[in-house]
């Protein structure tokens, strides 16, 4: 009886020295509610839990559906708060055509109410984990639906997706049984497509979306962190004036310039929309900020590089913006030469 004493000890013993024991359960978003009421309503307002949503709430949002399609033929809606929607089918596959099987475009792009073609006329399935839902498992298929590649316990990006399981902390409120993790890697897991670092990609002359951590570690900002402007609960577009804090005597500088009296400020030359998620608006001009911010204002400068393996090309964003994406998004009839020469004077 000693020995086993002495073992039942040694082995809590080597328990306690290696950390917390996890057992806790997930439990839903809506249970954070009462002990985090504005938390919850920022991320409510944000685009993380609308990253998946089944049809019984989406049909609430009035969105328009792809040719020939009923509500009562969507299961879920993917997206659909602020760039694109894109439906599924009972059967759990993207929409790709119309119902008849003629050709469609069937992504909805929310901010100029135009449709695009997505993988026209594929069988595509729902294969976007784990970054749309909340505790992801590559197994099964969620609900039964054979198109839907996965499982997962909660449809879009919720408050246990980041901070874990929460059954325990609902249980014992403390910081010991829940996760907080400040760092870029954090949102890097699903906020770049190839790993972290790796350059963007990019396609049709712009970065491609979901790239913000890769394109903040290639620029000159590489050692911040996203928290320095974000507020990780509210909006991406709700930014902390943080460039003040580095940059004083250059923004006391361009608070005499035109562009300063005429309401711009440094996003919108240092970050200009050269990202695409859902549309363009013109040659220079996407739908999503670059978190690059360095300007390379060379006239021959060329922000993309193009790389070729085993006779496959894939282009690349490099380190900085040039000017014509920095300017002629603004400046339409102007010309690359000519934003060169004024860039010059932009902060005088």
């Amino acid at each position: 009886m000693k020995k086993t004493g002495f073992l039942v000890v040694l082995v809590c013993s080597a328990i306690l020295l290696a950390g917390p024991v996890w057992s806790a359960d997930y439990v839903g978003s809506d249970q954070c509610f009462s002990c985090h009421q504005e938390q919850y309503n920022y991320w409510q307002a944000s685009g993380h839990p609308w990253k998946l949503r089944k049809a019984e709430k989406a049909r609430y949002s009035k969105l328009p559906l792809p040719p020939g399609y009923s509500w009562d033929d969507i299961s879920y809606v993917v997206g659909g708060a602020m760039k694109k929607a894109r439906f599924i089918d009972q059967e759990g596959f993207i929409i790709t055509s119309a119902k008849d099987g003629s050709e469609a475009k069937t992504q909805y792009n929310m901010e100029d109410g135009s449709w695009s073609f997505y993988h026209k006329g594929e069988k595509k399935p729902y294969n976007c984990g784990p970054c749309h839902m909340t505790a992801y498992s590559p197994d099964g298929h969620q609900d039964g639906r054979p198109g839907m590649i996965g499982n997962w316990r909660e449809d879009g990006i919720t408050c246990e997706e980041c901070h874990g399981p929460g059954s325990d902390h609902i249980s014992k409120p403390t910081k010991v049984n829940v996760i907080i993790d400040d760092s870029s890697e954090a949102c890097g897991k699903c906020h770049q497509r190839g790993g972290i670092p790796s350059a963007p990609p990019a396609k049709g002359g712009f970065i491609r979306h979901h790239e913000q951590i890769n394109e903040l570690r290639v620029g000159p900002h590489a050692e911040m962190d996203c928290l320095q402007c974000h507020n990780p609960h509210q909006r991406a577009i709700l930014t902390k004036p943080s460039c003040g804090e580095c940059h004083d005597e250059v923004l006391e500088k361009f608070a005499k310039n035109v562009h300063a009296k005429a309401g711009r400020g440094c996003i919108d030359c240092h970050m200009p929309r050269v990202t695409k998620s859902a549309i363009k608006l013109n040659s220079y001009t996407g739908d999503v900020r670059t978190h690059i911010f360095k300007i390379n204002t060379g006239p021959d400068a060329d922000m993309f590089r193009v790389v070729e393996e085993k006779g496959k090309k894939s282009t690349f964003a490099k380190g900085f913006v040039t000017v014509d994406y920095a300017c002629l998004g603004c400046h339409g009839s102007r010309d690359k030469a000519w934003a060169t020469q004024y860039s010059k004077e932009i902060h005088k």
